[in-house]
């Protein structure tokens, strides 16, 4: 990927065929990814954060950055205190990246959606950001964040509104209906890249597994 414009950057990822695609496309971009996701004034770790520090106290246990990337929203849940959080991704290179910040106690590199080789009920809450996307994860990526998240915690997802309106939503809402889990807050629709004028909106979304 030889472009250096933020946001043909972007298309290139949304674009991938298949899982290995995705993630050989984020190896690529891996170095220039945190200052071209800032030029496009990118929210959705800041709206993460936030959504956590009103349910998750510290101290509480280990927290699971999923599709942590390079490492934006780890550094932001170090400063604030959270402690014991370990990067999931499926792009090698990004969390090489994100090992140089020094603020996750592990890493896991791996694909939502599928199998992780994480233990049951091994943390306190799960943050998702710009996971539930165009090109990345739809409603398949939902079964093993709840099972490795420990009854009462609670996971945070951001979720593009196509997704949110289509099959990632009605799922999300079925398994609320089903008891699995309680949505216990969700934002207003509101736009991750603000400089990108095309950016479909998004929303967060609090889960809380039962």
């Amino acid at each position: 990927m030889s472009t250096t414009d933020p946001a043909k950057s972007l298309d290139v990822v949304y674009s991938a065929k298949d899982v290995a695609d995705v993630a050989k496309k984020y190896d690529d971009w891996a170095e220039r990814y945190d200052t071209e996701m800032s030029t496009l004034g990118y929210r959705h770790p800041n709206i993460c954060l936030a959504m956590l520090t009103r349910h998750l106290p510290r101290g509480e246990g280990p927290v699971l950055d999923a599709g942590a990337g390079t490492g934006l929203l780890g550094e932001w849940m170090h400063i604030v205190g959270y402690d014991g959080c370990e990067a999931l991704d499926i792009s090698e290179k990004m969390l090489e990246v994100a090992k140089r910040k020094q603020v996750y106690t592990d890493f896991h590199v791996a694909a939502l959606g599928e199998s992780l080789a994480l233990p049951d009920d091994r943390f306190a809450a799960i943050v998702a950001a710009g996971v539930f996307t165009v090109g990345h994860v739809g409603a398949e990526g939902f079964d093993e964040l709840i099972r490795v998240t420990r009854p009462g915690g609670i996971i945070v997802v951001t979720i593009k509104d196509t997704l949110y309106n289509g099959e990632v939503g009605a799922r999300m809402r079925e398994l609320a209906d089903s008891g699995v889990w309680e949505i216990v807050e969700e934002t207003p629709p509101y736009v991750s890249m603000p400089h990108r004028p095309d950016t479909v909106p998004s929303r967060a979304v609090v889960l809380k597994v039962k």
